[in-house]
């Protein structure tokens, strides 16, 4: 097979971001096979309000990045959309091959492009159904589908759902059953290679990832206030007047057990965090598919999750993992004191999860993508 030349194109390629950790490990694999890939983007710092350098070069994959731009209007209506302007630049590289990812209109552009290029342009969609939108932005997001969306989204060679609970939405928006592909996000090899920490645990529960009102940590500080002896370390990057909530909580309602850090971007010590901890939870108030999951599931840990699509498509409730009703702080105690005392019941649970996560192993999933490029 011809070693294609592969464009990936996502809003983001700096900072903290599920789709940016799908489109650079899914990049890295590629690159192994020997494919040329490159990655376009625009230059925001996902999480903050820096701006990344034009360009860069990671591992062997070139990433250019382009200046992103929103007038007043674009700001109200869809304040979490980055747009950027990369056409041009498209049409000079003349890829094999064009990922982009996320229904937002750098996708269409690129569609648009790839149509006058002839290049095949597939569309991985990250499950963004199950956001619930208020006024306006439901009125503006019905809008957008109607004349945008429904039109033109089966001019994609083919629309990579990331989870399987995502494809009954995708059949509403008109897209063709044999236009759907499921791959889901994976893990690299580090996950199961790395060797385990050796020092001992020092904490019982651990939070990693975005600290955002979606995440609903303050389920989770409600349930550290229910168990005082247990100790949680929450990591990531923060929103600042979350962060600030957050820790006036901590103060107000006297939660002493509770400590949070700042974000690790090292996988090696991403990992070694992860080891020194028994117990990950998860208390969203929505996941499309949740990587974390996955991540603590490979190291061996027992997963907690709150009862969100993505959770309940990774976790199967008492066999991999346990679930809990969004927002119920009192079972996520409960769950979290329980299994903390039956360590050695819980073995089996942790030993089946870490199976289930091989099956995400990037290694494997990038077959996927290399049978749809044969497919005519």
């Amino acid at each position: 097979m011809k070693k294609l030349k592969i464009l990936e194109i996502c809003p983001f390629s700096a900072g903290i971001c599920g789709v940016w950790t799908r489109v650079l490990s899914e990049s890295e694999e590629f690159r192994k096979l020997g494919y040329k890939v490159r990655i376009f983007s625009s230059n925001i710092i996902r999480g903050t309000h820096e701006t990344a350098s034009c360009k860069e070069d990671s591992e062997g994959i070139t990433i250019s990045r382009f200046a992103s731009h929103q007038d007043f209007f674009d700001r109200i209506i869809s304040p979490n959309v980055t747009y950027f302007n990369f056409e041009k630049k498209l049409e000079e590289y003349k890829p094999d091959i064009v990922i982009t990812h996320l229904l937002h209109p750098h996708s269409f552009k690129a569609l648009k492009t790839c149509k006058k290029l002839n290049i095949p342009c597939y569309l991985v969609t990250h499950a963004p159904f199950n956001v619930k939108r208020t006024f306006p932005l439901n009125i503006i997001t019905n809008f957008y589908e109607a004349i945008k969306v429904r039109p033109a989204i089966n001019d994609f060679k083919k629309i990579i759902a990331i989870t399987r609970w995502e494809m009954p939405f995708l059949h509403k928006l008109g897209v063709k059953k044999e236009k759907i592909i499921y791959i889901p996000n994976g893990l690299p090899e580090e996950f199961f290679e790395q060797e385990k920490t050796r020092e001992s645990r020092t904490r019982e529960v651990l939070f990693l990832g975005r600290i955002a009102p979606v995440k609903n940590i303050e389920c989770l500080l409600k349930a550290a206030k229910l168990i005082p002896r247990v100790n949680f370390t929450i990591v990531g990057k923060a929103e600042e007047k979350y962060l600030e909530k957050l820790k006036l909580i901590l103060e107000k309602e006297v939660i002493p057990n509770v400590s949070i850090f700042l974000p690790i971007s090292e996988l090696k010590e991403k990992i070694q965090l992860i080891d020194k901890h028994k117990i990950f939870v998860l208390p969203s108030l929505r996941e499309a598919m949740p990587q974390v999951l996955l991540e603590a599931m490979a190291r061996g840990k027992l997963v907690i999750s709150s009862k969100t699509d993505g959770g309940k498509e990774i976790i199967q409730d008492g066999k991999t993992g346990f679930l809990f009703n969004i927002d119920d702080s009192k079972k996520l105690a409960q769950l979290i004191e329980e299994n903390l005392k039956r360590s050695k019941e819980i073995k089996g649970i942790e030993n089946t999860a870490k199976k289930e996560a091989k099956q995400y192993l990037w290694k494997k999933l990038i077959k996927k993508y290399t049978e749809v490029f044969n497919q005519k």
